[in-house]
């Protein structure tokens, strides 16, 4: 393994394209969130610019403030304008692994984790929240050829099933019809131990969000006044961006979800234990088993709670 991260690969498929961040110029101190779908994206990047501007109102709506660089929906000249234009510490959304992104020593990279089944049935309220005909008829608007995808199964199992044992890119064993969360991870876990990678996890989130928003301001090098702090956090909880959804969901300005306040959904986990059948659970411990290292999967599925607590650290 390299000692630093380089791009090995080109994430593109109907949506997104990890190639557009050959258009983008780094400034010291930026801030790239580069989650996994479903795993606190827009938590992470709320946090982030909460930190930064000081304030539980952020000067434009969350969308506006920190755009997802690799999508589509909006031509690229657009969003480096955007960054360019800002002349704060800018927070940059990517979903793409860190294989396929740019390194910088000067950038500051932030990744959540959530337990994988819990992504998984996340993922299914995401799919259904989607407005495919607002989304897809953008894209063609813009000249972006759109290829539809076979129908997923109805039945819940039969997906877990095609998401466990299919892969989007040549490189990957898993994650249709998206990509592979646990690749994604490994792209990451593999380098914990830079000073420049910070690592957060959903169910940390949960349990101790005070706490980790002052981890998250010591590795950013924020200083908040200790009276700041009530307004900040409770600006960050899942309920308070449920309820400013307008302001807090990604992509509002494009209308693409049939809800804003939807696509925050539940906020919970370990609903995977009810909905997926006995079998599929087996499958899934199997499969990411032999395919993944184990102290990595035990984190993805616990955060800190695991012996090794959090990683780098």
């Amino acid at each position: 393994m390299d000692s630093k991260p380089s791009v090995k690969h080109r994430y593109e498929n109907r949506i997104f394209d990890s190639g557009r961040w050959s258009r983008f110029t780094p400034r010291d101190g930026d801030v790239v969130v580069c989650t996994s779908y479903k795993a606190g994206t827009t938590w992470t990047q709320m946090m982030c610019a909460l930190l930064i501007h000081r304030s539980p109102r952020l000067p434009l709506p969350l969308a506006e403030l920190s755009p997802w660089l690799d999508m589509k929906l909006a031509p690229i000249d657009d969003v480096v304008a955007t960054f360019e234009s800002q002349s704060f510490r800018r927070v940059i959304k990517t979903h793409t692994p860190l294989d396929g992104v740019p390194y910088y020593e000067n950038v500051s990279y932030v990744y959540c984790a959530r337990d994988p089944r819990d992504v998984f049935m996340s993922m299914q309220n995401h799919i259904a929240n989607v407005d495919y005909e607002r989304m897809f008829g953008l894209l063609a608007s813009r000249g972006v050829q759109i290829e539809q995808g076979p129908p997923l199964p109805d039945d819940l199992d039969e997906r877990f099933k095609l998401w466990l044992t299919t892969g989007t890119f040549e490189w990957e064993q898993d994650g249709l019809p998206f990509w592979s969360a646990f690749h994604h991870a490994e792209t990451f876990w593999s380098y914990r131990y830079l000073p420049n990678v910070h690592f957060l996890h959903f169910a940390d989130l949960k349990n101790d969000l005070a706490g980790e928003m002052w981890r998250l301001a010591d590795f950013l090098g924020v200083e908040i006044d200790e009276s700041d702090w009530p307004a900040l956090t409770k600006a960050a909880t899942f309920e308070e961006m449920k309820d400013r959804a307008d302001h807090t969901a990604p992509d509002t300005n494009h209308g693409i979800w049939r809800s804003n306040r939807q696509f925050f959904n539940k906020g919970e986990n370990g609903q995977w234990r009810s909905a997926l059948a006995d079998a599929s659970q087996r499958m899934y411990q199997r499969l990411t088993r032999e395919r993944y290292d184990s102290e990595m999967l035990e984190w993805m599925e616990r955060g800190s709670e695991t012996p090794g607590g959090r990683p780098g650290s």
